[in-house]
Protein backbone atom coordinates (compact mmCIF):
# COMPACT_ATOMS: atom_id res chain seq x y z
CA UNK A 1 0.00 0.00 0.00
CA UNK A 2 1.65 3.24 -0.93
CA UNK A 3 1.80 6.20 1.17
CA UNK A 4 -1.42 8.40 -0.17
CA UNK A 5 -3.29 5.17 -0.03
CA UNK A 6 -2.21 4.43 3.48
CA UNK A 7 -3.25 7.87 4.29
CA UNK A 8 -6.48 7.84 2.60
CA UNK A 9 -7.43 4.41 4.07
CA UNK A 10 -6.33 5.71 7.42
CA UNK A 11 -8.69 8.59 7.20
CA UNK A 12 -11.82 6.02 6.32
CA UNK A 13 -10.90 3.79 8.91
CA UNK A 14 -11.14 6.98 11.51
CA UNK A 15 -13.93 8.03 10.64
CA UNK A 16 -15.79 4.94 10.70
CA UNK A 17 -14.53 3.99 13.89
CA UNK A 18 -15.75 6.90 15.89
CA UNK A 19 -18.65 6.62 13.88
CA UNK A 20 -19.44 2.96 15.09
CA UNK A 21 -18.51 4.08 18.56
CA UNK A 22 -21.07 6.73 18.60
CA UNK A 23 -23.13 4.17 17.07
CA UNK A 24 -22.86 1.46 19.74
CA UNK A 25 -23.67 4.50 22.73
CA UNK A 26 -26.91 5.41 20.96
CA UNK A 27 -27.55 1.27 20.90
CA UNK A 28 -27.11 1.15 24.19
CA UNK A 29 -28.60 3.86 25.83
CA UNK A 30 -32.00 3.62 23.48
CA UNK A 31 -31.97 -0.20 24.52
CA UNK A 32 -32.16 0.40 27.99
CA UNK A 33 -34.92 3.33 27.72
CA UNK A 34 -36.71 1.33 25.40
CA UNK A 35 -35.91 -2.37 26.90
CA UNK A 36 -35.26 -3.59 24.04
CA UNK A 37 -32.61 -6.47 24.47
CA UNK A 38 -32.73 -6.55 20.22
CA UNK A 39 -30.96 -2.90 20.37
CA UNK A 40 -28.30 -4.19 23.22
CA UNK A 41 -27.32 -7.25 21.16
CA UNK A 42 -27.30 -5.14 18.42
CA UNK A 43 -24.34 -2.96 20.35
CA UNK A 44 -23.01 -6.14 20.75
CA UNK A 45 -22.45 -7.01 17.72
CA UNK A 46 -20.97 -3.88 16.56
CA UNK A 47 -18.35 -4.58 18.67
CA UNK A 48 -16.93 -7.31 16.51
CA UNK A 49 -17.48 -4.02 13.96
CA UNK A 50 -15.11 -1.64 15.95
CA UNK A 51 -12.61 -4.22 16.53
CA UNK A 52 -12.54 -5.20 12.81
CA UNK A 53 -12.52 -1.50 12.54
CA UNK A 54 -9.73 -0.84 15.13
CA UNK A 55 -8.06 -3.93 13.72
CA UNK A 56 -7.20 -2.63 10.00
CA UNK A 57 -6.83 1.01 11.58
CA UNK A 58 -3.71 -0.32 13.83
CA UNK A 59 -2.64 -2.62 10.20
CA UNK A 60 -2.33 0.30 8.42
CA UNK A 61 -0.35 1.75 10.61
CA UNK A 62 1.77 -0.72 11.51
CA UNK A 63 2.46 -1.60 8.02
CA UNK A 64 4.79 0.89 7.31
CA UNK A 65 6.86 0.64 10.63
CA UNK A 66 10.29 -1.31 10.45
CA UNK A 67 11.58 -3.65 12.77
CA UNK A 68 14.09 -2.79 15.42
CA UNK A 69 16.82 -4.63 16.73
CA UNK A 70 14.45 -5.89 19.90
CA UNK A 71 11.29 -6.40 17.48
CA UNK A 72 12.74 -8.01 14.46
CA UNK A 73 9.50 -9.11 13.51
CA UNK A 74 7.91 -5.91 13.77
CA UNK A 75 4.83 -5.07 15.79
CA UNK A 76 2.12 -7.51 14.10
CA UNK A 77 1.67 -9.99 17.01
CA UNK A 78 0.00 -7.01 18.66
CA UNK A 79 -3.23 -6.84 16.62
CA UNK A 80 -3.15 -10.54 16.58
CA UNK A 81 -2.85 -10.21 20.82
CA UNK A 82 -5.61 -7.75 21.36
CA UNK A 83 -7.70 -9.37 18.91
CA UNK A 84 -8.23 -12.78 20.73
CA UNK A 85 -8.68 -10.78 23.77
CA UNK A 86 -11.59 -8.68 22.49
CA UNK A 87 -12.93 -12.22 20.84
CA UNK A 88 -13.12 -13.88 24.46
CA UNK A 89 -14.68 -10.71 25.62
CA UNK A 90 -17.31 -10.73 23.02
CA UNK A 91 -17.92 -14.19 23.41
CA UNK A 92 -18.05 -13.65 27.48
CA UNK A 93 -20.66 -10.76 26.23
CA UNK A 94 -22.87 -13.18 24.21
CA UNK A 95 -23.47 -15.77 26.56
CA UNK A 96 -24.95 -13.16 29.08
CA UNK A 97 -27.59 -12.26 26.44
CA UNK A 98 -28.04 -15.47 25.72
CA UNK A 99 -29.16 -15.79 29.72
CA UNK A 100 -31.28 -12.60 29.29
CA UNK A 101 -33.15 -13.43 26.18
CA UNK A 102 -34.09 -17.14 27.64
CA UNK A 103 -35.45 -15.09 31.17
CA UNK A 104 -37.52 -12.70 29.02
CA UNK A 105 -39.00 -15.63 26.89
CA UNK A 106 -40.55 -16.60 30.32
CA UNK A 107 -41.27 -13.05 31.43
CA UNK A 108 -42.18 -10.97 28.67
CA UNK A 109 -41.03 -7.34 29.49
CA UNK A 110 -42.68 -4.47 26.74
CA UNK A 111 -40.82 -3.16 23.83
CA UNK A 112 -40.85 0.09 23.00
CA UNK A 113 -40.54 -0.52 19.04
CA UNK A 114 -40.59 3.32 17.65
CA UNK A 115 -37.82 3.94 19.10
CA UNK A 116 -35.92 0.57 18.87
CA UNK A 117 -36.88 0.95 14.81
CA UNK A 118 -35.32 4.56 14.35
CA UNK A 119 -32.13 3.61 15.59
CA UNK A 120 -31.69 0.73 13.60
CA UNK A 121 -32.96 2.40 10.76
CA UNK A 122 -30.12 4.82 11.70
CA UNK A 123 -27.62 2.06 11.85
CA UNK A 124 -28.69 0.75 8.05
CA UNK A 125 -27.27 3.99 6.81
CA UNK A 126 -24.46 4.16 8.57
CA UNK A 127 -23.15 0.54 8.09
CA UNK A 128 -24.01 1.16 4.41
CA UNK A 129 -22.37 4.44 4.13
CA UNK A 130 -18.94 3.02 5.75
CA UNK A 131 -18.99 0.07 3.33
CA UNK A 132 -19.53 2.74 0.58
CA UNK A 133 -16.49 4.13 1.97
CA UNK A 134 -14.36 1.37 2.43
CA UNK A 135 -15.53 -0.36 -1.27
CA UNK A 136 -13.78 3.40 -2.68
CA UNK A 137 -10.76 3.14 -0.88
CA UNK A 138 -9.01 0.23 -2.06
CA UNK A 139 -9.12 -3.61 -3.06
CA UNK A 140 -6.29 -4.77 0.06
CA UNK A 141 -7.50 -7.76 1.53
CA UNK A 142 -7.49 -5.86 5.21
CA UNK A 143 -10.06 -3.40 3.62
CA UNK A 144 -12.24 -6.39 2.21
CA UNK A 145 -12.35 -7.86 5.40
CA UNK A 146 -13.79 -4.85 7.22
CA UNK A 147 -16.12 -4.37 4.23
CA UNK A 148 -17.42 -7.67 4.84
CA UNK A 149 -18.04 -7.14 8.13
CA UNK A 150 -19.75 -4.10 7.90
CA UNK A 151 -22.18 -5.90 5.48
CA UNK A 152 -23.14 -8.65 7.35
CA UNK A 153 -24.12 -6.00 10.26
CA UNK A 154 -26.33 -4.07 7.90
CA UNK A 155 -27.97 -7.62 7.16
CA UNK A 156 -28.31 -7.92 11.26
CA UNK A 157 -29.37 -4.29 11.75
CA UNK A 158 -32.20 -5.00 9.22
CA UNK A 159 -33.54 -7.77 11.28
CA UNK A 160 -33.78 -5.28 14.54
CA UNK A 161 -36.19 -3.05 12.10
CA UNK A 162 -38.00 -5.89 10.98
CA UNK A 163 -38.44 -7.31 14.08
CA UNK A 164 -39.49 -3.78 15.54
CA UNK A 165 -42.00 -3.55 12.71
CA UNK A 166 -43.15 -6.80 14.12
CA UNK A 167 -43.43 -5.92 17.46
CA UNK A 168 -45.27 -2.52 16.71
CA UNK A 169 -48.18 -4.42 14.08
CA UNK A 170 -48.50 -7.61 16.22
CA UNK A 171 -47.63 -6.72 19.89
CA UNK A 172 -45.64 -9.40 20.62
CA UNK A 173 -42.98 -8.78 22.78
CA UNK A 174 -41.44 -12.26 22.71
CA UNK A 175 -40.20 -11.32 19.34
CA UNK A 176 -37.40 -9.08 21.17
CA UNK A 177 -35.52 -11.62 22.44
CA UNK A 178 -36.05 -13.94 19.50
CA UNK A 179 -33.88 -11.63 17.49
CA UNK A 180 -31.22 -11.40 20.57
CA UNK A 181 -30.83 -15.20 20.30
CA UNK A 182 -30.20 -14.93 16.25
CA UNK A 183 -27.78 -11.56 16.68
CA UNK A 184 -26.00 -13.42 19.29
CA UNK A 185 -25.77 -16.16 17.33
CA UNK A 186 -23.90 -13.96 15.06
CA UNK A 187 -21.67 -12.66 17.20
CA UNK A 188 -20.60 -15.98 18.44
CA UNK A 189 -19.17 -17.07 14.89
CA UNK A 190 -17.82 -13.69 14.63
CA UNK A 191 -15.72 -14.34 17.81
CA UNK A 192 -15.08 -17.58 17.25
CA UNK A 193 -13.59 -17.30 13.79
CA UNK A 194 -11.32 -14.79 15.40
CA UNK A 195 -10.57 -16.97 18.26
CA UNK A 196 -9.39 -20.03 15.74
CA UNK A 197 -7.39 -17.39 13.70
CA UNK A 198 -5.86 -16.06 16.18
CA UNK A 199 -4.92 -18.61 18.12
CA UNK A 200 -3.33 -20.64 15.07
CA UNK A 201 -1.16 -17.51 14.58
CA UNK A 202 -0.07 -17.12 17.77
CA UNK A 203 0.90 -21.55 18.17
CA UNK A 204 2.61 -20.40 15.10
CA UNK A 205 0.52 -23.32 13.08
CA UNK A 206 0.23 -23.36 9.18
CA UNK A 207 -2.08 -20.15 7.12
CA UNK A 208 -4.96 -21.34 6.78
CA UNK A 209 -5.32 -23.29 3.13
CA UNK A 210 -1.57 -23.50 2.71
CA UNK A 211 -0.48 -27.12 2.14
CA UNK A 212 3.10 -27.77 2.47
CA UNK A 213 3.22 -30.84 0.49
CA UNK A 214 1.91 -28.86 -1.81
CA UNK A 215 4.49 -26.44 -1.52
CA UNK A 216 6.78 -28.58 -1.01
CA UNK A 217 5.47 -30.18 -4.74
CA UNK A 218 5.61 -26.91 -6.55
CA UNK A 219 9.17 -25.78 -5.00
CA UNK A 220 10.65 -29.62 -6.15
CA UNK A 221 9.59 -29.06 -9.53
CA UNK A 222 11.85 -25.81 -10.17
CA UNK A 223 15.00 -26.53 -12.39
CA UNK A 224 17.81 -27.94 -9.85
CA UNK A 225 15.98 -28.60 -7.19
CA UNK A 226 16.58 -31.96 -5.92
CA UNK A 227 14.48 -31.94 -3.03
CA UNK A 228 12.45 -30.00 0.49
CA UNK A 229 12.81 -31.15 3.59
CA UNK A 230 12.47 -29.25 7.08
CA UNK A 231 9.67 -26.94 5.47
CA UNK A 232 7.83 -24.69 8.13
CA UNK A 233 5.47 -22.03 7.46
CA UNK A 234 3.73 -19.52 9.75
CA UNK A 235 2.07 -16.22 9.91
CA UNK A 236 4.07 -13.18 11.14
CA UNK A 237 0.33 -11.32 11.17
CA UNK A 238 -2.92 -12.00 9.54
CA UNK A 239 -1.79 -11.22 6.23
CA UNK A 240 2.04 -11.81 6.41
CA UNK A 241 3.30 -15.16 6.41
CA UNK A 242 7.04 -16.59 6.91
CA UNK A 243 8.79 -19.98 5.93
CA UNK A 244 11.70 -21.11 6.65
CA UNK A 245 13.13 -24.92 4.39
CA UNK A 246 16.19 -27.00 3.62
CA UNK A 247 16.66 -27.18 -0.42
CA UNK A 248 18.71 -29.78 -1.45
CA UNK A 249 20.44 -28.48 -4.66
CA UNK A 250 23.05 -29.97 -7.11
CA UNK A 251 27.08 -29.56 -5.82
CA UNK A 252 27.34 -26.03 -7.67
CA UNK A 253 29.16 -22.70 -7.57
CA UNK A 254 26.94 -19.99 -5.46
CA UNK A 255 26.88 -18.05 -8.69
CA UNK A 256 24.29 -20.76 -9.81
CA UNK A 257 22.62 -21.11 -7.14
CA UNK A 258 21.57 -17.63 -7.32
CA UNK A 259 18.83 -18.49 -9.92
CA UNK A 260 17.58 -21.20 -7.99
CA UNK A 261 16.88 -19.08 -4.91
CA UNK A 262 15.07 -15.95 -7.25
CA UNK A 263 12.75 -18.85 -9.03
CA UNK A 264 11.83 -20.34 -5.06
CA UNK A 265 11.44 -16.81 -3.46
CA UNK A 266 9.12 -15.72 -6.84
CA UNK A 267 7.23 -18.63 -6.63
CA UNK A 268 6.60 -18.33 -2.76
CA UNK A 269 5.39 -14.75 -3.77
CA UNK A 270 3.24 -15.20 -6.58
CA UNK A 271 1.25 -18.21 -6.00
CA UNK A 272 1.06 -18.35 -1.89
CA UNK A 273 1.36 -14.80 -0.80
CA UNK A 274 5.01 -15.59 1.39
CA UNK A 275 7.33 -12.79 1.33
CA UNK A 276 9.70 -13.35 4.25
CA UNK A 277 11.76 -16.63 3.89
CA UNK A 278 14.55 -18.28 5.09
CA UNK A 279 16.40 -21.07 2.54
CA UNK A 280 19.18 -22.94 3.46
CA UNK A 281 20.71 -25.29 0.23
CA UNK A 282 22.52 -28.11 0.78
CA UNK A 283 24.15 -30.76 -1.53
CA UNK A 284 24.33 -33.43 0.85
CA UNK A 285 21.25 -36.11 1.88
CA UNK A 286 19.67 -34.66 5.35
CA UNK A 287 20.81 -37.30 7.91
CA UNK A 288 18.38 -36.34 10.96
CA UNK A 289 14.42 -35.33 10.81
CA UNK A 290 14.54 -32.12 11.98
CA UNK A 291 17.38 -30.32 10.89
CA UNK A 292 20.49 -31.57 9.32
CA UNK A 293 23.77 -32.25 10.48
CA UNK A 294 25.34 -31.87 7.22
CA UNK A 295 27.39 -29.07 6.16
CA UNK A 296 25.27 -26.50 3.67
CA UNK A 297 26.75 -25.82 0.49
CA UNK A 298 25.26 -22.24 0.51
CA UNK A 299 22.73 -19.75 2.77
CA UNK A 300 20.75 -17.54 1.89
CA UNK A 301 18.41 -14.75 4.03
CA UNK A 302 19.76 -15.65 7.24
CA UNK A 303 22.48 -17.90 8.94
CA UNK A 304 20.63 -21.42 9.99
CA UNK A 305 22.44 -24.39 11.67
CA UNK A 306 21.34 -27.80 12.12
CA UNK A 307 21.73 -29.16 15.60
Amino acid sequence: MHAHAEQRASRVLELSLLATLAYIVVCIVVGIQAKSLALISEAGHNVTDLLALLLSLVAVYLHARPPSSSKTYGYQRAGVLAAFVNALLLAGLTFYLFYEAAHRLYAPVEVHARPMIAVAGAGIVMNAAIALAVYRTGSDVNLRSVLLHELGDTLSTAAVVAGGWGILTTGQNWIDPALSFGIGALILWSSFGILRETLNILLEGAPAGMELDRIARDLGSIDGVEGVHDLHVWSLGSEQHALSCHIRIPDIPPSASERILREVNERLRERFRIQHTTIQFEHAACEVPHGCAAPAVETRAHTHYGP
